[in-house]
């Protein structure tokens, strides 16, 4: 006679091989439909910046609109030519300013730090990370732009006033919202990414690694250097340029700090503009075609330049990879 199943009886019961073979395929669709769609959202987005951007580029061509050295909305001449120049300065700076110290603080609490300290500097990197750059942009306006303007920008502008006049053209007016200002903030912002990348990179080395090289008589620095830090050396690289790609996408913080001149040269105290800065200062104010079309390009190249940062990143992290494989 039959009887009624339990509920464990029917969770053990095998799934005929149509239902397995159903769901398999079903799962596939679902993923590949769902990666496409990433691709088809990057390639729709290009498309809609190249389609409302097209007339500059016709009117002043793809190089000259990118080498231009004048944006004049006015007189309805435009080149992005000070805004690459602006943004790839502060997003390498930037770069340079923070990576040691991430790393640092990466190798610092993945390896060296008690366990209680390692979570407490974890939890501190991760909300640094996500805070949002508009209140960075505000902790600059009113805090570090009068502590660098009354103790590093004007003191060091007097000593070359007297002692290096040669010096003054680059340094330029010593104005609190500078080139150099935007810089440290950007540098500020990436330092968590690149931490956070890096050391859990260093913590997915394998325990292996570590204990072969203390079999050879390696001091637990040369265990870092020699064993932890070459296996995870493509996830750090890839970790940094992605940091760096972050950099140049930065908006609001830089806008507020950079003092938004599109006018080069640019110098160190002097006031500068990034790609990101002058579309969310011009944006709402761009009445004409041509002007709002030019920031449509300049977004457009922006979309360029941070595509080709994520490409060298991942090419980076599949050729430095240990043994072929990557952190």
């Amino acid at each position: 006679m039959d009887r009624t199943l339990t509920a464990s009886e029917l969770i053990r019961r095998p799934t005929h091989p149509i239902y397995r073979r159903l769901g398999d395929r079903v799962f596939q669709v679902v993923v590949v439909t769902l990666g496409l769609s990433i691709i088809a959202l990057a390639l729709l987005l290009a498309e809609v910046l190249l389609v409302e951007g097209w007339e500059p580029l016709r009117r002043f061509g793809f190089f000259g609109f990118l080498t231009g050295t004048t944006w004049d909305p006015v007189r309805g001449v435009f080149g992005t030519w000070p805004f690459i120049v602006g943004t790839l300065i502060t997003a390498v700076a930037s770069l340079a300013l923070s990576f040691l110290p991430a790393i640092g603080v990466a190798i610092f609490s993945a390896e060296y730090a008690p366990r209680w300290l390692a979570s407490i500097i974890d939890t501190i990197v991760d909300l640094l990370a996500a805070v949002p750059s508009v209140v960075v942009g505000i902790w600059g306006i009113f805090v570090l732009v009068p502590l660098m303007q009354n103790h590093v920008y004007l003191p060091v502008y007097y000593w070359a006033f007297e002692n290096a006049p040669g010096l003054l053209p680059v340094l330029g007016p010593p104005a609190g919202y500078n080139l150099v200002t935007a810089t440290i903030v950007l540098a500020l912002m990436i330092v968590p990414y690149t931490t956070a990348l890096a050391r859990d990179a260093i913590r997915l080395v394998p325990r292996s690694q570590r204990e072969a090289a203390r079999a050879l008589g390696a001091t637990r620095w040369e265990v870092m250097r020699m064993a932890v830090l070459p296996y995870a050396r493509g996830a750090i690289v890839a970790g940094a340029i992605l940091s760096f790609g972050r950099a140049i996408g930065e908006t609001m913080a830089v806008a507020m700090l950079i003092g938004n001149s599109n006018t080069l040269p640019f110098t160190f105290f002097g006031p500068a503009a990034t790609m990101p800065s002058v579309i969310v200062n011009e944006f709402r104010e761009a009445v004409e075609d041509l002007h709002l079309a030019s920031l449509m390009t300049v977004g457009f190249y922006l979309f360029l330049i941070s595509l080709t940062v994520n490409l060298i990143a991942a090419w980076l992290q599949r050729k430095l990879a240990v043994g072929g494989r990557a952190l």
